[in-house]
């Protein structure tokens, strides 16, 4: 029996008494996502497929570095980080090529702790669409640059002079990935393997820069994928003695990294939402709402696609990245670009994201609003034609400039706390104010050069 046979409890246990498997990898992913996770003894992973298991939640409340929020309500020292129950999610089973004799599953946080759950609340999101009769499917698309770098070299180095594995830039080089087809290889078999299976994969403008192109599936599955996608590309790097990142933009000198979403929709009957032949660019009336939810709460939104102080580096005119709420046909420098096509392909790619989302969260927020606007027949602004970034738009299309003012923003935000909890708005809010005063904290090398002698 093989992992991607696996869909019910009943068919895990078959796999690990036909496998004899003795311990069995589990993962959740965190709120900045992070796979956090363990291995487990079979005997207690059967009894979990029944009863699921406790974790820490303290998982829900610390960074990316393992600090403790200071202004949790969720969870802190005041509640005493107590155990979450867990249940395992036994169709996300994946084979582990990397390691003999066990697989990986994926689990999910329940009780109170499934309201600030990144997974949670993403299938909440699906289940209001399933709702109101449709099925979403979705796929991302990752930029990230590789380093003949390690985890202690970086350190070491204190991440200055970094060796990218290329120099140049060189996009969809032949000659590139041909030299280090041996990688490309692995990562394309890893993918297959592990069932987040890559369409696509080439260099982009950069030294030492890929893009992957994930196969879309239902958007929940979607952001499975993604996320493990990242986490082990990382892992497929750091085994052949490189590093990935996937930094919103790890140096001024090269454009970001990108995470775009592609988003459709469709009927309970089959029926491409997105789609109308008797309509401009094939754009149903759907489409055209589900468009104008996305732009319209974008601003509000931001913090939950742009998550990190570094996404904003990225976010300025003319590398590549969105600057303001817009949407264009098949154009490159809007946030939101309308990809026509047949009934079948025709989608909405959500540009603003970069590499670094968190892929449940993100796509929350891109789903989520857009289901706002058919809900709400929300009309998108005018269509830009053109460079977006040589034009002037309206006010209400204007981004938050940091990670604190979009966290304020999302705090305040209605229809966000209507859409995934306020109790979700709450933790996430605070959780983003609360990456803002870590980097406070810090002096920058931009400081030190400027100030240091003339000041």
């Amino acid at each position: 029996m093989q992992a991607k046979d696996v869909k019910t409890a009943d068919d895990a246990r078959k796999l690990i008494k036909e496998r004899d498997i003795k311990f069995v990898k589990i993962g959740i992913f965190d709120v900045d996502g992070i796979m956090r996770g363990k291995y487990m003894h079979r005997d207690k992973f059967l009894s979990a497929l029944d009863s699921g298991f406790a974790f820490c939640d303290v998982v829900l409340g610390w960074d990316s570095n393992d600090q403790l929020y200071d202004k949790s309500e969720f969870t802190g020292w005041h509640t005493a980080y107590p155990d979450a129950p867990v249940r395992v999610i036994p169709e996300s089973c994946r084979e582990l090529p990397m390691e003999d004799d066990t697989v990986l599953f994926l689990g999910e946080f329940e009780g109170r702790a499934e309201t600030v759950c990144p997974r949670g609340t993403l299938r909440r999101v699906l289940e209001k669409a399933d709702a109101m009769g449709y099925d979403v499917s979705a796929a991302c698309e990752f930029e990230f640059f590789l380093f003949e770098e390690d985890p202690h070299s970086v350190r070491e180095k204190n991440y200055r002079n970094l060796k990218n594995i290329t120099p140049g830039f060189y996009g969809y080089s032949m000659l590139r990935n041909s030299v280090h087809s041996e990688f490309y290889h692995d990562l394309l078999e890893l993918g297959e393997s592990m069932d987040f299976p890559i369409e696509g994969l080439h260099t982009e403008t950069g030294p030492g820069v890929l893009e992957a192109a994930i196969g879309h599936d239902e958007a929940l599955r979607a952001a499975d994928k993604a996320a493990l996608f990242k986490t082990f590309t990382k892992v497929l790097a750091q085994r052949a003695g490189w590093m990935a990142t996937f930094m919103a933009k790890w140096s001024p000198d090269w454009p970001g990294q990108s995470g775009h979403m592609h988003v459709s929709i469709k009927g309970k009957d089959g029926r491409a939402a997105f789609y109308d032949a008797n309509k401009p660019h094939n754009m149903s009336d759907e489409m055209r709402w589900f468009l104008g939810g996305q732009q319209k709460l974008m601003p509000e939104l931001l913090s939950m696609v742009a998550c990190t102080v570094n996404s904003y580096s990225r976010l300025i005119p003319g590398f590549w990245a969105p600057t303001t709420a817009t949407w264009g046909v098949e154009n490159r420098t809007t946030a939101l670009r309308v990809i026509p096509g047949s009934a079948k392909s025709q989608r909405i790619e959500y540009r603003i994201a970069a590499a670094d989302i968190n892929p449940y969260i993100a796509l929350s927020a891109a789903i989520g609003s857009g289901l706002w606007g058919i809900e709400n027949k929300v009309e998108p602004g005018e269509m830009v034609v053109g460079n977006a970034y040589a034009q002037e738009f309206p006010e209400e299309t204007t981004l938050p400039a940091t990670l604190y003012e979009a966290a304020g923003r999302l705090r305040k935000s209605e229809a966000a706390k209507s859409l995934f909890g306020e109790e979700f708005v709450t933790h996430y809010a605070q959780s983003r104010e609360w990456e803002e005063r870590e980097f406070r904290k810090a002096i920058t090398d931009w400081e030190m050069q400027r100030y240091f002698e003339i000041i």
